[in-house]
């Protein structure tokens, strides 16, 4: 059996520590009060049960908890005091200086909680540690300094998650829609130097590439692109080679054959495009931020965001060569084609696509074979976005922060160029087992909580009050988000809409089985549910009529949060059926990964959850290899065209590379009861020698994860 220790080191479990400690306190005691051998050795035992109990690795901090509670059980109340008091002093002396363990942990590789936070970093990368260091020093001075205590309190006690607390320090947002034609059509500055208008499509392509990975080091979360605006420039390369052709045929003495001409031409175009693609999959995958990951990009390809049929006959054409380079997939160093994490990719259902026989069916046949095989890209229905968002089809941020629909001076839609300042998630599952399941006291907890939640994001708009745009010039000078003047605040972009800042929530389906006693997909369980979505939307109107900035509800995607909340939440209410007794809880307000439920059906409930999650929400169907069932991709793609807004398929796409496996490598228990990755070929456990790509949070992590989300995936059931 395994520990976490303090600084996140792993660590064995050793039941003489415990003991030494609890005789220590017993000796500070006269003797009449202390306790007997028996009575210690009772202690230990209870304790070590309680820990192989747990099902995971136990933190030092729960099992002094446990010892303070068998103390307190045993009525040795003065030996407890003693124990607790030299506890206190131990954690004032470590609170002096609360940095130096975890980073020197994180410089030796071995922090268990760090290693696996993010599923995209590799921890043993210098950059990554130097961001990991950086951030730790950024929380410290978060803690101590920029936060009130009470927040900073609820956070630690996974009552709320203040999102990013490592970036907090510095004046950076959290994710956005970069203004790619304003960049490109008007030209733009990238480390300090002038790019004109492109002159073709590939250089276009590499000029976006660039700028991503500066926009990525300028802020903390995802940035999504669009085609559409990368479209216009196939045509400039396309008259580029028509006269280039001509020059050629007059050189050589070829009669001008303008049909001949063209047709040499679109030869040359198709080969640009394959070009300019393949520089998008491969830069963004190959480069490296400052934050030690390749950049959160995701690529929006919808067919429908440009009118001119040229135009659109051209963004058709890059969005073909996209989904055939996903397909083939990028190399590892084995020389393997694996699924790669980033881009991603966003393909939108419209009328023009969506059936057998439509314009642009072909290519829906495409990104159905992608989805089977690269589990990418995730769906939009414009028909369902365009009666939730005013009639407006547009892409998210990164995983599936979604703007608030926002008009400009000009009266006119705008979204790109615009940003999310930051998320602060309520864990609804703490919210309904502290009251104790009197349902009165929830609703009065569930304001108390709101109003925690509402003054941490108000911290969070107000770290970024006053900062001047020549902080990240890429950002707020050269039009990524804006054309702002140097020494100019970004303030006005903070407020009426412009940008939008989230209340997060986690946790529906187990504040549901808690208060109700079913899950929220049973008809008991479902109004109160619902009830709950349109309190925290009624608080997310409130707040923004008091302050003029757009809060908006938000289906938080939790990674390494989901287990930290279930630790809290063991923590503090023990393990109860159905509700604690896991090392994860559910993302939003999706239904519980273990509940039996058919694709189609899961879909359609979770619709009615995600309209009222304006702020972002992405639901999803567990499926099988499906390379040889494309039928049924598409028919699930046009079930999310009818029903639902925003949605996925979950695909399986792993590589063992001891044997050569290409199949779903699986997750077993080791003889310390940790959940391992094994291969059923050849029983590799090595993560150093397998690929695995899973989907955990609207995006795929490919540097697995903690052991909650671990059990989490392996506890999914099949929808299909």
């Amino acid at each position: 059996m395994k520990i976490i220790k303090r600084s996140g080191v792993e660590d064995i479990f050793d039941i003489d520590k415990i003991e030494a400690a609890i005789r220590k306190a017993n000796e500070s005691v006269i003797d009449y009060e202390k306790l007997s051998d028996e009575r210690i050795e009772e202690i230990l035992s209870n304790v070590e049960k309680a820990c192989e109990n747990m099902k995971r690795s136990p933190s030092v901090e729960e099992i002094q908890d446990m010892v303070e509670n068998q103390l307190m059980n045993q009525r040795a109340f003065n030996v407890a005091r003693n124990y607790i008091t030299y506890r206190y002093k131990r954690a004032l002396i470590r609170k002096s200086n609360s940095t130096d363990e975890q980073i020197l942990s994180l410089l030796e590789c071995n922090n268990e909680e760090v290693k696996q936070e993010n599923s995209n970093k590799n921890p043993t990368v210098n950059s990554v540690q130097r961001d990991y260091m950086a951030g730790e020093v950024s929380k410290d001075i978060t803690k101590r300094f920029l936060l009130p205590q009470d927040i900073v309190e609820a956070h630690e006690k996974g009552i709320i998650h203040f999102h990013d607390a490592d970036y907090f320090a510095q004046h950076m947002h959290n994710c956005c829609l970069v203004n790619l034609e304003d960049m490109l059509q008007n030209g733009t500055v990238i480390s300090e130097t002038m790019i004109d208008r492109p002159r073709s499509f590939s250089t276009a392509c590499n000029i976006a590439t660039q700028a991503i990975a500066q926009i990525a080091s300028s802020q903390y979360g995802g940035q999504s692109i669009s085609l559409a605006h990368l479209a216009p420039f196939v045509q400039v390369s396309r008259e580029k080679f028509r006269a280039a052709v001509r020059k050629e045929f007059e050189t050589a003495g070829i009669e001008l054959d303008e049909e001949k001409i063209n047709e040499v031409a679109e030869l040359r175009v198709k080969e640009e495009i394959n070009r300019g693609v393949q520089m998008i999959q491969y830069q963004v995958i190959t480069l490296m931020t400052t934050n030690g990951q390749a950049p959160f990009i995701t690529v929006f390809m919808y067919l429908n965001e440009v009118k001119d049929e040229q135009t659109k006959a051209d963004l058709a054409a890059i969005i073909e060569e996209m989904l055939h380079q996903r397909i083939k997939g990028v190399k590892n160093e084995k020389g393997v084609y694996i699924t790669p994490a980033f881009p991603k990719l966003i393909y939108v259902l419209e009328e023009d696509n969506i059936k057998e026989g439509t314009k642009y069916w072909e290519l829906t046949k495409l990104a159905a074979e992608c989805t089977a095989k690269r589990m990418v890209p995730d769906y939009i229905s414009e028909k369902i976005m365009k009666k939730l968002k005013q009639g407006n089809c547009y892409t998210c941020m990164g995983c599936r922060s979604f703007l608030t629909v926002y008009k400009d001076e000009n009266d006119k839609f705008k979204f790109y160029g615009r940003f999310n300042q930051g998320v602060v998630t309520l864990n609804l599952v703490d919210v309904a087992c502290s009251s104790g399941k009197d349902m009165d006291k929830f609703w009065e907890l569930l304001d108390e909580r709101l109003e925690l939640c509402h003054r941490a994001l108000m911290a969070r708009h107000n770290r970024l009050k006053g900062t001047p745009s020549d902080v990240a010039p890429i950002l707020w000078q050269n039009g990524a988000l804006a054309r702002l003047k140097k020494g100019e605040t970004i303030d006005k972009l903070l407020y009426g809409g412009y940008s939008t800042i989230s209340l997060g929530y986690a946790g529906l389906c187990e504040c549901t089985r808690y208060m109700k006693g079913v899950s929220h997909t049973d008809p008991e369980g479902t109004p109160f549910a619902l009830e709950v979505m349109h309190k925290l939307n009624d608080a997310c109107e409130k707040w923004k009529k008091e302050h003029n900035i757009d809060f908006s509800l938000y289906g938080t995607p939790l990674e390494s949060t989901t287990y930290k909340f279930a630790k809290c939440l063991q923590k503090r209410f023990g393990r109860i059926p159905g509700v604690t007794d896991k090392n994860y809880i559910t993302n939003s307000y999706h239904v519980h990964v273990t509940e039996e439920m058919n694709a189609f059906d899961k879909l359609k409930f979770e619709s009615q959850f995600q309209e009222l999650s304006p702020g972002g929400a992405i639901s999803y169907v567990e499926v099988p290899n499906m390379q040889n069932n494309l039928d049924a991709v598409l028919s699930v793609m046009q079930y999310i065209y009818d029903n639902i807004m925003y949605a996925e398929l979950n695909t399986k796409s792993d590589y063992c590379q001891e044997c050569g496996y290409t199949g779903e490598i699986q997750i077993v228990t080791d003889t310390d009861g940790k959940l391992i990755w094994e291969c059923p070929n050849c029983g590799n456990r090595d993560q150093n020698k397998m690929s695995v790509a899973r989907r955990t949070c609207g995006y795929i992590g490919t540097q697995f994860w903690n052991q909650g989300r671990t059990q989490e995936i392996k506890e999914r059931v099949l929808h299909l």
